[in-house]
């Protein structure tokens, strides 16, 4: 099986900065894409940044300048580092990795159980 765990959030103020991580385990073949996604209260589920195994990244408008995704490989690790955060950055971020467990598998796209950023002064 595969664990995806999440870690790093809290409060903060408005302006101010958190980095999350986020943990692969288990039986791993190859991770190939790793994103976050948030959820506020009330909203559905929405992008907020991917990056790829070339490492490249794409991410969600509202994010763009602010947050930044980076990946290390060998710790299969993603993180999220969230720079300027702002009231409605607050939300439960959820880390998600598509990932084949061996070389003949299919990927599937696992998701950990999300940690909460509040943003508020």
């Amino acid at each position: 099986q595969v664990q995806v765990v999440e870690s790093g959030g809290g409060l903060m103020q408005p302006g101010g900065s958190l980095r999350l991580s986020c943990v692969v385990s288990g039986s791993i073949y190859k991770i190939y894409s790793m994103g976050w996604s948030r959820q506020a209260p009330g909203k559905e589920r929405e992008f907020v940044a991917v990056i790829t195994s070339i490492e490249t990244t794409n991410y969600e408008e509202s994010v763009k300048g602010r947050f930044t995704i980076s990946r290390n490989n060998a710790k299969n690790t993603v993180y999220l580092q969230m720079n300027d955060l702002k009231p409605e950055d607050t939300a439960a971020y959820y880390c998600s990795a598509y990932v084949a467990q061996t070389a003949h598998d299919d990927t599937i796209n696992y998701w950990g159980q999300g940690t909460q950023v509040t943003v508020s002064s």
